[in-house]
C-alpha cells in the first residue's frame, strides 16, 4: 500500500482478515459487488515455514485454494480490469536447474515439505492463465522469492527461516544463552528479497506487464543458511555459537530464481540483504514482539 500511495494511487481498497475472510465466498462476492475494484493484487495466503507446512498440510492446501478461487472468480464476475496473483518460488521442482527459469514449472517433483502449498499456488497460476486464455482477461502471475522485512511473522512455530532465526538470535542475546540452534545442516542456499522491493516490482508489473506467462521476482543472489545465520548474528550483535541440528529437514537444496525476464523489462531491487536485515531488526526491536520477550 505504501508503494502505491507514494506513487500517486489514491483510491486504494484494503481489508484486514477480521474485516473480510477471503475463504468466505459469499463475503468476497459481496465485497466485489459493493466496491467494483478495477485492479486486484492477490497477496493473501496461508503461509509458513517447514514446521508449519508439515504440521498442517490440509489447511495449507484447502485454505489457499479457497482464497484464490474466491478472489479470482469474483474479479472475473465483477469485471476487474487487471489481476496480479502472487505465487511462490515453491511452485518449482525440488531439483530444478539453478537459477530457476519460469519454464521449469511442472518439469519435476516438488519439495515434499511444502508440497500442499506449492500445489495450491500452481492451481492459482493455472486458473489465472485459464481466465486469460478462455476469456481474454488480464490476469498476471508473479513468482516472488523468499521475502522478509518489517511486519514479518516472527512466531517460532509457523514463521519462515529468516524471521525465525532473527528472533532466536535476539532472544539468545537478551538471555545470555551460549548458542542458538538452527534447523538442518546449514548447507541449503536461499534467495531473500526485501518486501519493499517486491512491492516495487508489483507496481512495475501492474503498469508494464500484461502477459499470462508467469514472471519471477527476486534479487538473483542466494546465501547459505549458515552464512545467513552468521549475518543475522552480526546484525543483532550476538557473539555466541551456532549449533546446527542435522536431524531436522533441510528442504530444497537450493532455490535461486532466474530474474533475467523482469530485469530485461527494466526493474531491479534496491535493498541489499544486510541493509534489509538491519531495517527489519530495527522494526522488530521497536515492535510488540521484542517488548513481549
Amino acid at each position: 500500500m505504501q508503494e502505491l500511495s507514494q506513487a500517486g494511487y489514491s483510491q486504494l481498497l484494503t481489508r484486514s482478515r477480521s474485516e473480510l475472510d477471503l475463504t468466505d465466498r459469499a463475503g468476497v462476492r459481496r465485497f466485489f459487488d459493493e466496491n467494483r475494484p478495477r485492479v486486484v493484487v492477490l497477496a493473501a495466503a496461508k503461509v509458513g515455514g517447514i514446521h508449519a507446512n508439515q504440521s498442517f498440510p490440509v489447511e495449507f492446501l484447502l485454505e489457499n485454494l479457497k482464497i484464490q478461487n474466491n478472489v479470482l472468480e469474483a474479479a472475473f464476475d465483477f469485471e476487474s480490469e487487471k489481476v496480479l496473483f502472487l505465487g511462490s518460488s515453491c511452485i518449482y521442482p525440488k531439483f530444478a536447474p539453478q537459477p530457476i527459469e519460469e519454464a521449469s514449472l511442472l518439469t519435476g517433483a516438488l519439495e515434499p515439505t511444502n508440497e500442499p502449498y506449492a500445489i495450491a499456488k500452481i492451481a492459482g497460476v493455472r486458473l489465472c492463465q485459464a481466465y486469460a486464455r478462455q476469456y481474454g482477461r488480464n490476469f498476471i502471475s508473479v513468482m516472488p522469492t523468499n521475502l522478509y522485512g518489517p511486519g514479518d511473522n516472527f512466531d517460532l512455530q509457523n514463521s519462515h527461516v529468516l524471521p525465525a532465526l532473527l528472533r532466536k538470535v535476539h532472544e539468545a542475546m537478551k538471555t545470555g544463552a551460549p548458542d542458538v540452534v538452527v534447523w538442518g545442516s546449514g548447507n541449503p542456499r536461499r534467495e531473500f528479497m526485501y518486501a519493499g522491493d517486491l512491492a516495487s516490482a508489483c507496481r512495475f508489473l501492474l503498469e508494464r506487464y500484461d502477459s499470462p506467462e508467469i514472471i519471477n521476482a527476486g534479487c538473483g543472489e542466494d546465501i547459505s543458511i549458515r552464512d545467513l545465520a552468521e549475518l543475522i548474528c552480526r546484525v543483532v550483535g550476538f557473539e555466541g555459537a551456532l549449533r546446527f541440528d542435522a536431524s531436522q529437514p533441510d528442504g530444497t537444496p537450493r532455490k535461486l530464481l532466474n530474474v533475467s525476464k523482469i530485469k530485461a523489462l527494466g526493474w531491479s531491487p534496491s535493498v541489499g540483504l544486510e541493509e534489509g536485515l538491519r531495517r527489519t531488526y530495527q522494526w522488530f526491536c521497536q515492535s510488540r514482539h521484542a517488548a513481549a520477550l
